[in-house]
């Protein structure tokens, strides 16, 4: 589901602008949003929400990725932040044992492989897709969307994300 284009797409090279990236939309976030990170393995979604992450917790908040234990529950400045991970889903029905449907109303939740439980994704949220550069590995293609009818709120509120300086990142390698 990537719906409307609303922000990007963003040319990216090197973790520390994937994680500039993410740190960039935090601000933008409220209790209720949902945040789809869509790519494929190794395109980067961890290092984007980890750069979310810190952007509202600290600098040096400990984010590991959310593979196996599948949920990492935070405290931050704008309220309660789940990131979830579903690439282990077998069902999608599990992911209602994950506390999602309770999450999704109080909280804001970060989601990757969103397409493991469809079914559960609300029409309102933001996708954040990634995707590698076939040329370059190194570089990512970064877009945002958001389905229609829920486009031109999401517009407004990216209004101002800006590219992450490249010249300072290193890179993914």
């Amino acid at each position: 589901m990537s719906g409307m284009p609303v922000a990007g797409p963003f040319e990216v090279t090197g973790e520390g602008a994937m994680a500039a990236l993410g740190a960039g939309l935090a601000p933008r976030l409220s209790p209720g949003d949902v945040v789809r990170l869509e790519g494929t393995l190794g395109a980067g979604k961890t290092v984007f929400a980890r750069g979310l992450i810190r952007a509202l917790t600290c600098a040096e908040e400990d984010v590991p990725s959310p593979t196996f234990a599948l949920v990492q529950v935070y405290e931050t400045a704008r309220g309660t932040l789940w990131h979830m991970d579903l690439y282990r889903l077998e069902d999608e029905d599990e992911i209602v044992d994950l506390g999602f449907e309770e999450a999704q109303g109080d909280a804001i939740c970060l989601i990757e492989w969103p397409q493991r439980a469809q079914g559960y994704m609300p029409d309102n949220a933001l996708t954040v897709g990634v995707a590698v550069d076939a040329g370059d590995p190194s570089k990512r293609e970064v877009t945002f969307s958001a389905a229609a009818g829920h486009d031109d709120a999401w517009r407004e509120r990216l209004a101002g994300l800006r590219q992450p300086d490249l010249e300072t990142m290193e890179g993914f390698e």
